[in-house]
């Protein structure tokens, strides 16, 4: 894939935390919170991330945006027209030129919005800190993102808390595009909503992106959300990736055991089936000491001798799908299409 090609080109990138003890705060250990993750967005495209809560999805995210530094890795970054900038190293300058360009949709929509501020205040405010628009061009533009969202304008002298979870969503939404990001990611955006409301941002997003080309990573651990919505889905275990592929791939035939097994406890529309959900045993590696080798082995039913000893790469099984398994090759697994997952 040409440098033209890509929006956001993430390389080896690793972030660990230091863990501090003692009166002198010495570092006795770390959190492997990502571990070496590779992948790519191209213009207009939406990116799933999926895994389960301390796989490091929600850490990658905010390295994206630059709220934390990698340990190691680069983060390749290239809105149209500009130069591409690696905001892994980036200084705090570049970062604030780029934050117009990549912005970000939190889990909790009533935390991330000001309880102080109306809805106007809150719209307005990036497009005058970043100096965009003013007077009447302002309102204007204020106008627009309202109507883009779905909301009314009678609701701008409203505050925060006048709202349902899913109007205050639309508004994060709003807010978010309102310095024209190229790059939007969706930080599990409609986790905390019930499940008609997720439906309509999902539907929203979708609309917003073929109106304006927007790129996504959506984050979330939601398989049926995440099918609905990404053209390529990304499956982290514990600050790795174990399977990248095109949505459909990926769900017809996964490549990795731990994909087979989160799809074997989706739902199912054929009630036959439901014996053969995969109950994983143990709990998830822990990413201040990851087992060797796989960190899946120790709860994984297909794990030899191999696995707890070699890390295995992430490697193209079949075209633009990759899988760390060692054999991945060998394994017929069974995906969600075969399971009847109602998604």
């Amino acid at each position: 894939m040409s440098e033209t090609e890509v929006l956001l080109e993430l390389t080896d990138v690793k972030k660990h935390f230091p863990i501090r003890k003692g009166v002198f705060k010495k570092v006795v250990a770390h959190v492997k919170a990502v571990d070496g993750v590779n992948f790519t967005i191209r213009p207009g495209e939406t990116v799933g991330l999926v895994g389960e809560s301390g796989c490091g999805k929600s850490t990658v995210g905010r390295m994206i945006m630059g709220a934390y530094r990698p340990t190691a890795g680069h983060i390749w970054f290239k809105p149209d027209g500009k130069q591409r900038t690696d905001i892994a190293s980036a200084e705090p300058s570049e970062i604030r030129a780029l934050r117009p360009y990549v912005q970000m949709v939190f889990q909790d929509p009533f935390a991330s919005l000001n309880p102080r501020m109306t809805i106007r205040e809150i719209l307005a405010e990036p497009l005058v800190v970043n100096k965009v628009v003013r007077g009447r061009a302002l309102e204007d533009r204020i106008r627009e993102l309202v109507e883009l969202v779905g909301l009314k304008i009678q609701h701008l002298g409203r505050y925060p808390h006048a709202f349902s979870g899913g109007q205050r969503q639309r508004i994060s939404i709003a807010r978010a595009l309102a310095l024209y990001p190229r790059l939007l990611v969706a930080d599990e955006p409609t986790s905390a909503l019930d499940v008609s409301v997720q439906a309509q941002i999902v539907n929203l997003a979708l609309e917003i992106q073929d109106r304006i080309g927007l790129a996504y990573l959506f984050i979330s651990h939601d398989l049926g959300l995440v099918r609905h919505f990404s053209k390529r889905i990304v499956l982290m275990y514990v600050g790795k990736i174990v399977e990248y592929a095109p949505a459909e791939p990926l769900f017809n035939r996964p490549l990795h055991p731990y994909t087979e097994a989160l799809m074997s406890n989706v739902p199912t529309t054929r009630p036959e089936l439901v014996g053969r959900r995969i109950i994983l045993k143990g709990e998830p590696a822990d990413p201040i000491n990851p087992p060797a080798g796989c960190p899946f082995h120790p709860r994984c039913n297909y794990a030899q001798e191999i696995c707890s000893t070699v890390v295995p790469e992430l490697r193209e099984i079949e075209p633009g799908h990759l899988s760390a398994c060692h054999f991945a090759e060998s394994l017929n697994l069974t995906g969600c299409d075969a399971l009847g997952c109602a998604i």
